[in-house]
């Protein structure tokens, strides 16, 4: 309610966003002011503004929220061996055909486990979303995602554990016809500040988004994911840095160039996570996570999750 209040700028606004009326709305917020013995919106103004307090109570209802969410997914999760669904959430640097791999095979696994079940396949429903940077954590720690694959090394809290997949090289590169092609090397930070740099936006809605790469000054185009980015690359609208196995069949046709700049090669490691059980009671994971966290313990697994990525996105 305080969330679309804040949002919408009016009592009014909100009420008929939710459907009410907007004494209900004004009657639940004095409550909430007597409850806390604070003011949460400040009176004097046209406008329904938060004080200091309500901005506050705002920001960690948010979070609670999300710790809320986990639980109630957490709960449905315990009470079978077999999840009922599993959630995958992976950034947008992971190779596709890989993960595409994994879950061809899960599909095949038998749902007994002694292999008598007379249909194929566990009972557990996948479901796949794709984030950018924070975005990763984001699903993880609320509870939308069960398995985050392609997390930073920084985990955002105890709650989850995080296992290192590898290191992924980030090359900086631009089209033959772009600028920058013909410039010595290495590229001095202020030579690339002069144009135009392509990014991805970090797709967190609550946790403080990440920006990697950008020079102060620099003009930038966002975009919405990996392979657009990679398409605006080729087409010389802009310069920017994305996996090497992701532009390695583009550099070897002559459709990308690869450039040193003065930060030399640039290393990031990635991790695969998933929620902490010990902090959750000390439930073992349920059989679909289970299986995937062994297949992910594979080191074939986690160089292909790294590196085949061509011939297919998503």
């Amino acid at each position: 309610m305080m969330d679309t209040i804040a949002r919408s700028g009016s009592f009014a606004a909100a009420a008929r966003e939710m459907g009410k009326v907007p004494s209900a709305l004004t009657y639940s917020v004095r409550q909430l002011e007597e409850a806390l013995d604070v003011l949460l919106f400040d009176r004097r103004s046209r406008q329904a503004e938060l004080t200091a307090a309500g901005k506050e109570l705002l920001l960690e209802g948010r979070r609670l929220l999300l710790e809320i969410d986990a639980v109630a997914n957490r709960v449905r999760r315990i009470a079978t061996g077999w999840e009922s669904e599993l959630t995958i959430v992976i950034d947008d640097a992971i190779a596709r055909r890989a993960l595409f791999d994994l879950m061809e095979t899960f599909y095949q696994l038998p749902a007994d486990q002694d292999g008598s079940a007379a249909w194929a396949g566990p009972p557990t429903r996948l479901k796949l979303r794709v984030e950018v940077l924070s975005g990763t954590w984001e699903a993880l720690m609320s509870g939308q995602a069960d398995l985050a694959i392609g997390t930073s090394a920084q985990a955002p809290g105890a709650a989850v554990h995080c296992e290192l997949m590898g290191e992924m090289e980030m090359v900086f590169c631009v089209a033959p016809h772009h600028p920058l092609a013909a410039t010595p090397e290495p590229l001095a930070a202020t030579t690339m500040a002069a144009h135009r740099i392509i990014t991805v936006a970090d797709t967190a809605r609550s946790l403080a988004p990440m920006t990697i790469g950008v020079l102060p000054g620099q003009e930038v185009l966002t975009m919405p994911s990996m392979a657009a980015k990679l398409e605006a690359l080729l087409r010389g609208i802009g310069c920017g840095s994305l996996p090497l196995p992701m532009v390695r069949r583009h550099v070897e046709a002559g459709r990308l160039v690869i450039k040193e700049t003065a930060q030399g090669r640039r290393l990031f490691p990635l991790h695969y996570s998933w929620r902490n059980t010990a902090n959750a009671g000390g439930q073992a994971p349920g059989r679909a996570l289970a299986w995937w966290l062994q297949q992910l313990q594979s080191p074939t697994t986690r160089r292909a999750l790294l590196e085949q990525h061509a011939g297919l996105t998503l």
